[in-house]
């Protein structure tokens, strides 16, 4: 943030953080016959809204609340967090249709969205305020509402640190979820901002890959082939058991599932708490590329497809952004345009430029490097540029994705427009 944008209270950062509850079996029956309930009366809310083209949380509260707390037996909190999530759950996807997540008007998926009503998981998560829900954050227990009654004294685990977040930082509603058999309360958090450096030194440009998941602009390389690896290794596994199709092949599926993308979220994190620490250490911002649009734009091979979208480069971007603003490290995106072609030494720009996925050499002044490395000094100099131009600060929006990586059609001038800068909000 710059300027008057730093003025005034600072705001505060919104987490999230995952408590697993321990319930006994009995408990265990009353939550599991609680979310199945919810998530009953949330598609038959849900159907109402879309017979009677009723979306909007008090209207649609007028036809259904009554029915949902005689129908279901749930009380007054919970039939309106039923009613609210329904309304929820139109609005986001009113969002992607708009944003075009969903293909194009009158596509087959688009169609499949819009020609019936949305309907809830059995085990769907359901949101949980204060008067439903009270946390014992020292002994560890929670006290928590279900159709059977009120329940008191259900144990659950956290790490310390999510335990001290828990105390100081928790605000608003609870979620609570099921899955794979466990069971988990999922609280909002608001952790207060760092005081924004408005005057950093320099940029620490980041250029982010498939196979180097990130390289600095100071020349560290954080490598992505084990993590790729992996994911082959995982795919060839997954496709193999679906094949076999057997009871002890579905058991194997089934405990496998989201290892991948576990493990893929905690490399983000990694990266991203590496990567802001040194910024923060060198008085530095972050710059980084404004890659939405790359997966609607480029053309690949079938072979390249699931590994290219499993590139989970918007995810390391919000992590970099949460942990950015809790240390109070400026963030700025730029336009991504021939980074990966231009010279970093004398700016010359040419497709032969790129030698291969590894190096580049400047047909021009015969500068040779590392491609990525050369891609984040690009990347660290536009930042710079916008800064000291004095660029609006604007977070970049998450979606839809829009720009295209590198290799777009057509040289673009980077101007204050092209900038996302400042520290982009979760």
């Amino acid at each position: 943030m710059r300027g008057a944008e730093g003025a005034g209270s600072v705001a505060g950062v919104k987490l999230v953080v995952q408590a697993k509850l321990l319930p006994t079996p009995m408990q265990a029956v009353a939550l599991e016959a609680t979310l199945r309930a919810c998530n009953e009366a949330a598609t038959w809310a849900s159907r109402v809204a879309f017979e009677k083209d009723v979306k909007k949380n008090f209207a649609l509260r007028e036809h259904t609340y009554g029915e949902i707390k005689a129908r279901w037996g749930l009380g007054a909190q919970a039939a309106q967090h039923v009613i609210k999530k329904t309304c929820d759950a139109y609005a986001t996807l009113k969002a992607n249709l708009k944003a075009g997540n969903l293909g194009r008007p009158g596509s087959k998926r688009y169609r499949k969205a819009v020609e019936k009503p949305i309907a809830f998981r059995p085990e769907g998560a359901q949101p949980y305020d204060d008067r439903m829900l009270s946390w014992q954050i020292d002994q560890r227990r929670v006290s928590i509402w279900t159709t059977a009654g009120r329940i008191k004294d259900v144990a659950f685990t956290a790490s310390p640190e999510q335990l001290a977040t828990l105390a100081l930082y928790r605000r608003g509603e609870s979620d609570l979820l099921c899955r794979d058999g466990m069971w988990f309360l999922i609280a909002t958090c608001e952790v207060p901002e760092a005081e924004p450096n408005t005057d950093p030194v320099d940029f620490l440009g980041i250029d982010l890959g498939i196979v180097n998941i990130a390289t600095t602009s100071d020349g560290e390389i954080m490598a992505g082939r084990e993590l790729n690896r992996i994911r082959v290794r995982e795919r060839k596994l997954r496709t193999k058991l679906q094949r076999k199709n057997t009871p002890s092949a579905k058991r194997r599926l089934k405990k496998r599932r989201r290892k991948e993308a576990r493990r893929a979220k905690d490399i983000n994190h990694k990266i991203a708490k590496h990567v802001v620490a040194e910024a923060e250490r060198t008085g530095r911002g972050i710059a980084l590329e404004d890659l939405t649009g790359i997966r609607e734009r480029v053309r690949l091979t079938k072979p390249q497809r699931a590994t290219h979208h499993s590139w989970a480069f918007h995810q390391l971007g919000q992590f970099i952004a949460y942990k950015a603003r809790r240390a109070g490290v400026a963030v700025v995106h730029v336009d991504p345009a021939f980074t990966s072609r231009t010279c970093a030494e004398c700016g010359h720009i040419d497709r032969a430029n790129r030698v291969s996925q590894t190096w580049f050499a400047c047909r021009n002044c015969g500068f040779v490097d590392h491609a990525d490395r050369n891609g984040s000094r690009n990347i660290r100099a536009r930042a710079w540029e916008l800064w000291r131009r004095g660029a609006q600060s604007t977070a970049p929006a998450p979606s839809p994705e829009r720009t295209r990586r590198g290799g777009a059609g057509r040289k673009r001038s980077i101007t204050a427009s092209d900038a996302r800068c400042a520290s982009p909000s979760l």
